[in-house]
């Protein structure tokens, strides 16, 4: 199982919605959202996957982001009290897996979900710092979550038994600047979706190709960067980045686009008989031939609905 991890930004909400509306995410991938604000596409997302039917993780409380802000101070008779509504709403289905990490406020949500009748079996752990195994074990020596998160660190394997664990891993290495990618364009992304049964966990978990750093606020960048991961023939995943040429200042984004979407056409015309082709790919294809700028979001988009097709296409096949 492959339970992709993303922070609930615009971009990253659509592609997991574009991914089960039009029936393209497998049955083997449960994403976990983690909430930045309360906003209607993150209200419309778990609907989706609810009319779907398909399961999906939400975090109650979040470490990034201004959800719990948002939630919190919400005022009647708003647009924002229907989206909170809706979100508790949805969030009663058996389908929306409750989730939480274990961190100093967890211990007042767990305690208030058991008093409303939530089990500890039906919730999605994570547990990524050692300071949380201490939680971990008093809350959950008696009854195991449904799932839990955790790195590949022996301490965790030694403290954390008999439930189904998830690898939870990085695997993006993220530069500082997008021109950066210029220095080595092609590299080793992952191997855990060969590996993690092997090393005692039930599925694997990553960032995609977003990574775990999380900014509130985006910027205008110098060079734009695609991110394209693919199979190898042993099966491992590499990743490849497109970059724009002209990176000397901010002007001109659908140029830059164009430039880096034209080495990934090329890239793709040459290997396209080893290169598997997803709605996100081809999608970019679509918009090289049309030579259409749909904004740097989409670009995120695209590649997250990838890699996310990609490895449900994967899994089919070893399963």
């Amino acid at each position: 199982m492959y339970f992709p991890y993303v922070r609930g930004r615009q971009y990253e909400l659509l592609a997991l919605r574009e991914l089960v509306v039009k029936n393209i995410l497998s049955d083997k991938i449960i994403p976990i959202v983690e909430p930045v604000k309360l906003s209607p596409t993150l209200v419309n997302l778990i609907k989706s996957f609810i009319e779907a039917p398909r399961r999906i993780s939400i975090i109650h409380n979040p470490s990034v982001g201004t959800f719990a802000s948002d939630f919190k101070n919400v005022q009647d008779h708003t647009k924002e009290a229907d989206y909170k509504q809706r979100f508790v709403e949805y969030c009663k289905n058996d389908l929306t897996i409750k989730s939480i990490i274990l961190q100093n406020e967890a211990i007042d949500l767990l305690d208030s979900w058991l008093k409303t009748g939530i089990k500890e079996s039906e919730l999605l752990v994570i547990s990524t710092i050692r300071d949380s195994l201490g939680l971990y074990d008093s809350r959950f020596s008696v009854n195991t979550p449904q799932f839990v998160l955790t790195p590949n660190n022996s301490v965790f394997k030694r403290r954390i038994r008999d439930v189904k664990k998830i690898l939870l891993e990085d695997n993006f290495e993220k530069k500082e600047r997008n021109s950066d990618y210029l220095e080595n364009s092609d590299e080793f992304f992952s191997d855990d979706h060969l590996y993690y049964k092997e090393d005692g966990f039930f599925g694997f978990s990553d960032y995609s190709i977003v990574g775990n750093e999380y900014l509130e606020a985006g910027f205008a960048p110098y060079a734009v960067a695609i991110h394209i991961v693919y199979f190898t023939l042993d099966k491992t995943l590499r990743i490849r980045h497109f970059v724009s040429n002209s990176n000397d200042d901010i002007s001109n984004p659908a140029l830059k686009y164009y430039e880096a979407l034209s080495k990934l056409v090329d890239w793709h015309d040459i290997n396209k008989n080893d290169i598997e082709l997803t709605l996100g790919l081809d999608t970019f294809l679509q918009h090289h031939k049309q030579q259409t700028y749909p904004g740097l979001g989409t670009v995120k988009k695209l590649s997250l609905m990838h890699h996310i097709e990609l490895m449900g296409n994967f899994l089919k096949e070893v399963n």
